[in-house]
């Protein structure tokens, strides 16, 4: 689950069952202590008479076998005292019959037997009793029904203070979380806009001095060796596609003034063609490439304008028109108006580019479609062929620079594709294949109709 796979959850997650875990064990504790001291005020209280009842007994006056009760009025006034603190005692004589005193004690005493605690609960009432000699038991006790309700409101207060911290524990802990995961995040910013090529980015850190802060210095020591990198190859790129119009341009010019002149000898004048076409596509390449390198640099500007990608598509269509009938070729065309901003010479480029492509990889004969829309505030553009289609292995490298699916169609320089995604996305669109061998390919362009 994403829940449990964010960091930042996990965290949050362990600190609160900490928080959680602490809070209750100190809430226990302070409860049980608590109660227990209110019981002991209680047991200390009811110990206390213990000993008057003792001294209350004496031998009866006509039988000196026999023991009795008798409490003076001094001590009487010790028990039976109304209300919560009203105090019972109950005396059990090895000769006699049992003594009970109060008006509030509950019925049905039993007496303690030899070995028992000598303080026992039952219910609300709290007791204490002794031994005094074999056979007697001398027995105080009250209601304990307002300790316990005060053990009640006690352990209230306690989840409710418990749960204040908790929840102040629980604010403060994602603050600290999320400012400790701050530097994570902007490393995290800034290597996607990075990744996606903008290489001049660089991660901004308040404290360099902290781990994230070290971190993020090798990152962005190491995005300034890869943008140095990726600029000298570009560099390097546009110059040699510089340097290499010249001779090329050169060897242009004089196979076309060899085959302008008489030349009688057929061997010759098919050298002369086959340096022409060469010199042809080398110029074709050399020409992608400094529109790469261009593009790579932030050189290349487009214009934002009207434009109807539809009309686009109608002008390119003309325009390989005799590609078309040379593969005798149907075009179905449903060229919907699709309005945009953007660069319509461009954006030519890039229609100009995948119909070449759905003519090249076409079957003889076969249907090449081509329809236009609008909707959801975007234009697109489909191109569909029913040709030899792309195998599912390379599909994911059709845009990448001078890739082929098939090594032996050398006749194309394979960067047409790299260039149209390249001035697609400066529209702010993007374009996706789908393919099946032996069935054909669709090629679709989306762009946003504001560019």
């Amino acid at each position: 689950m994403k829940f449990f796979g964010s960091i930042r959850w996990r965290l949050q997650l362990w600190y609160g069952l900490l928080l959680v875990g602490v809070l209750f064990g100190f809430g226990l504790m302070a409860y049980r202590l608590e109660s227990a001291r209110l019981m002991r005020q209680v047991d200390d209280s009811l110990e206390s008479l213990l000993p008057v009842l003792v001294a209350s007994q004496h031998p009866a006056r006509d039988d000196r076998t026999l023991r009795v009760l008798t409490v003076a009025p001094r001590d009487a006034a010790l028990f039976d005292r109304g209300g919560p603190d009203n105090i019972y005692y109950a005396v059990w004589l090895r000769h006699g019959a049992p003594v009970t005193y109060s008006s509030s004690a509950p019925p049905e005493i039993p007496m303690p037997k030899a070995g028992e605690p000598t303080t026992r609960q039952r219910g609300d009432w709290r007791e204490t009793f002794i031994f005094p000699g074999p056979g007697d038991c001398v027995l105080v006790g009250r209601s304990a029904g307002a300790v316990l309700a005060g053990q009640r409101q006690l352990a209230w207060w306690l989840g409710g203070i418990g749960g204040g911290i908790l929840v102040i524990g629980l604010a403060g802990g994602a603050w600290l979380v999320s400012r400790a995961l701050r530097p994570v995040e902007a490393i995290s910013a800034a290597a996607a806009r990075i990744a996606s090529g903008d290489l001049t980015q660089r991660i901004s850190m308040a404290d360099s001095d902290s781990e994230l802060g070290q971190l993020a210095g090798v990152l962005n020591s190491t995005f300034a060796r890869l943008d140095a990198a990726f600029t000298q190859q570009a560099r390097f790129t546009a110059d040699a596609a510089h340097e290499l119009r010249t001779p090329v341009a050169t060897i242009l010019i004089n196979t076309q003034n060899g085959l302008a002149g008489e030349c009688e000898n057929p061997e010759h004048r098919e050298a002369f063609e086959a340096t022409q076409r060469a010199a042809q596509r080398m110029r074709r390449l050399i020409e992608s490439l400094l529109l790469l390198a261009r593009w790579d640099a932030g050189q290349e500007t487009l214009r934002r304008e009207p434009c109807d990608l539809a009309q686009v598509a109608l002008e390119s269509i003309e325009l390989i028109r005799p590609l078309v009938a040379a593969r005798e070729l149907t075009v179905e065309t449903d060229l919907t108006p699709a309005p945009c901003r953007g660069d319509g010479d461009r954006l030519g480029q890039v229609v100009t580019n995948l119909l070449a492509n759905a003519v090249t990889y076409n079957r003889q004969g076969g249907v090449l479609r081509v329809r236009t829309a609008a909707r959801d505030g975007n234009v697109m553009l489909s191109v569909s062929d029913t040709g030899i289609g792309i195998a599912p292995a390379d599909l994911p490298h059709v845009f990448e620079r001078f890739y082929r699916a098939d090594p032996a169609r050398h006749g194309q320089s394979g960067l047409g594709l790299a260039i149209s995604l390249a001035v697609v996305r400066a529209h702010g669109g993007d374009i996706l294949v789908q393919s099946e061998p032996g069935q054909g390919s669709t090629f679709t362009v989306t762009l946003p109709v504001t560019g």
